[in-house]
């Protein structure tokens, strides 16, 4: 990849991956909110809010810091099978993608509940503590990515070592 075409991939990756945490903690607020709050109108625009961030922003989000890390780790020195960190990354991030879908399940039932009827304050109340709790924890999975992608710890895989062993072995002449 050229530098040009580098800094490109990378500026779309790091604003989609962060986008994505932002989004994330956004949700995370709406459900405190949602499981919180007295005011059945609040309660109302909270899921419904959490529906559409999370169908329209998170999700989105989530495949293009997916599919832009993968440009990233394809187009550079890096490789995405080489290191550890990067590796990590690829299975945190297409895990949490694959989750989130199932996780806007019951967004989208809060949201056509709460649309329906006014939610009291015990009504749906083991999903909306679920809401919260995986909010809370796919915030500190996506911290996990960026943490990895700050610090990059060291350490190649068996391809990554192969490769390098490779790369370094001398040339015979023919």
């Amino acid at each position: 990849m050229s530098p040009g075409l580098r800094k490109v991939a990378l500026t779309t990756h790091i604003a989609c991956s962060v986008g994505w945490l932002g989004a994330v903690a956004t949700f995370l607020i709406l459900a405190i909110a949602g499981l919180t709050a007295t005011d059945a109108a609040l309660v109302r625009a909270a899921y419904l809010g959490m529906n559409v961030i999370g169908w329209t922003v998170i999700f989105p989000l989530s495949l293009a810091s997916l599919l832009s890390g993968i440009v990233q780790a394809l187009g550079t020195v890096w490789g995405l099978f080489r290191h550890y960190w990067v590796l990590i990354k690829l299975l945190i991030t297409s895990l949490a993608s694959v989750l989130l879908l199932v996780h806007l399940q019951p967004v989208t039932r809060m949201a056509e509940i709460a649309s329906a009827s006014d939610l009291g304050s015990m009504d749906m109340t083991g999903i909306r503590i679920q809401l919260v709790a995986d909010a809370g924890a796919a915030l500190i999975v996506l911290l996990v990515a960026t943490v990895l992608s700050v610090y990059k710890p060291r350490g190649l895989t068996r391809y990554g070592q192969a490769r390098t062993e490779k790369q370094q072995a001398p040339v015979r002449p023919a």
